[in-house]
């Protein structure tokens, strides 16, 4: 189970683990946020957690691009194909998409002053970016399924349910 942590503005900064949240409260560095909370239990008490901690002083974050990256881009596409559309775990050939079988793509070749950026670069299986080779997708009659565009960075990824308590800060 996890916390949400704001900032002193009610702004939402992270989720952040139980015992990271007990760590803030011991040092008297949050506040609870919410009514609803976590029991922990320890060997001789049980600790409440709240499930929402805001912290007592503001703490700056800029706010900065996402940095590119093989990797930001192939979990930017979540691993699908930009031109066929195949994604992880589909299967081609009886066989079922791994990480491996993606490969970085260059919208605009490389050897024609194609560069590493975000709306430059796409995630494509082997046999699509082989088929494209050193051309442009129009000169290979291949099309786009979508835009490739740099990822918005201002949001929180929650794994699982967000609980009740979270939706009044988050934009669920």
């Amino acid at each position: 189970m996890t916390v949400l942590l704001l900032n002193a503005s009610y702004e939402p900064l992270s989720v952040i683990p139980k015992r990271r949240a007990i760590s803030l409260m011991l040092r008297g560095r949050v506040d609870a946020a919410s009514e609803e909370s976590l029991h922990m239990r320890g060997a001789s008490s049980t600790v409440q957690i709240p499930r929402v901690l805001r912290l007592r002083k503001y703490v700056n974050v800029p706010r900065r691009g996402a940095r590119w990256s093989r990797r930001a881009v192939f979990q930017r596409d979540n691993y699908t194909c930009i031109y066929c559309g195949i994604m992880l775990g589909d299967l081609k050939k009886g066989k079922a998409m791994t990480r491996t079988a993606f490969t970085l793509d260059h919208i605009l070749p490389k050897s024609r002053g194609g560069r590493n950026t975000w709306g430059n670069t796409a995630c494509a299986c082997a046999s699509c970016n082989q088929r494209k080779d050193n051309k442009l997708p129009n000169e290979a009659g291949m099309k786009l399924l979508w835009e490739p565009k740099i990822p918005r960075v201002n949001y929180l990824i929650a794994s699982s349910e967000v609980p009740d308590s979270w939706k009044v800060y988050l934009e669920v």
